[in-house]
C-alpha cells in the first residue's frame, strides 16, 4: 500500500487499511473515501501514565483513531504539512499540537522536559510556551507535522551543534541533547540588539526541523 501523499504543501492524503491504522489530530479530517471510521481516543497510542501526566499539566492534544479501508485527506488551519519517515532507529521529539497524523505502528511516549537539561529543560518549556512535556515517536512508520511556513532540516553533528530560535523550533530526531542558552549582552540590555535573548542549543547526531516563523500552533 502506498504511503503518505502530499497533495500540496497544506494537504495530505493517507491510505487506511488492514495493518495501516493511524491517529490524527481531531478536526483535521478534510475528506475521505471508502468505509473509514473515526473514533475519539484519550491515549493516541501513549501509555496511560503519559496521558495522565499531560492531562494534569493541561497539555493533552485531542486525537482520533482512524481505521477501515480507504483514504483520508488531512489538513489543519491552512498550516504547512511536513511528512517524516522513521526507519526504526531514531526517536522523533515533537510538540503534541504539531502532530497532524501518525501511523498507529509507532510507539508514542511522553518525555518530561526536565529529562533533557534538568531545570534548564523546564525553564525552556516555560520560556518558549512549549510546556513541561514533549511527545516522542519511535519505531518504523510515518508521521506528519504542522508548521507556520515551510520547514527546513538542519543536520546536527558532534562537531557542529545547532542553535535555533525556540519559537522557530518544530521537532528534532536522533541522538540529540538540547538545552536553553542565553545570549544577552549590552546591546540587548540597551534595546538595540536582535531581542533574541534565548536560543535552543542542540548537540549530538541528528536533525532539527525549523519553521519559517516564530508563531506557535
Amino acid at each position: 500500500m502506498p504511503g503518505y501523499q502530499t497533495i500540496n504543501s497544506k494537504m495530505l492524503q493517507v491510505p487506511i487499511g488492514p495493518g495501516q491504522e493511524v491517529y490524527s489530530k481531531r478536526g483535521a479530517m478534510l475528506g475521505y473515501s471508502g468505509p473509514v471510521s473515526f473514533a475519539p481516543t484519550a491515549t493516541a497510542g501513549q501509555g496511560v501514565g503519559g496521558t495522565i501526566g499531560r492531562a494534569v499539566a493541561g497539555e493533552r492534544s485531542a486525537m482520533m483513531h482512524v481505521t477501515g479501508q480507504g483514504s483520508v485527506l488531512f489538513g489543519h488551519g491552512g498550516l504547512e504539512v511536513t511528512v517524516i519517515d522513521l526507519s526504526g532507529g531514531d526517536t522523533l521529539y515533537a510538540e503534541a499540537d504539531r502532530l497532524l497524523v501518525h501511523d498507529a505502528s509507532l510507539q508514542v511516549g511522553t518525555m518530561f522536559m526536565g529529562e533533557q537539561g534538568g531545570v534548564r529543560g523546564m525553564v525552556r518549556g516555560a520560556v518558549t510556551g512549549q510546556g513541561l512535556f514533549t511527545t516522542t515517536l519511535m519505531g518504523k512508520g510515518a508521521c506528519a507535522l504542522l508548521s507556520h511556513g515551510p520547514v527546513m532540516e538542519m543536520p546536527i553533528s558532534p562537531q557542529r551543534p545547532v542553535h535555533v530560535d525556540p519559537q522557530a523550533y518544530v521537532a528534532h530526531r536522533g541522538q540529540v541533547e538540547n538545552k536553553l542558552t542565553t545570549a544577552v549582552g549590552l546591546r540587548e540590555m540597551m534595546g538595540r540588539g536582535s531581542g533574541e535573548g534565548f536560543q535552543l542549543q542542540l548537540n549530538g547526531t541528528g536533525v532539527v526541523y525549523v519553521q519559517a516563523s516564530e508563531r506557535k500552533i
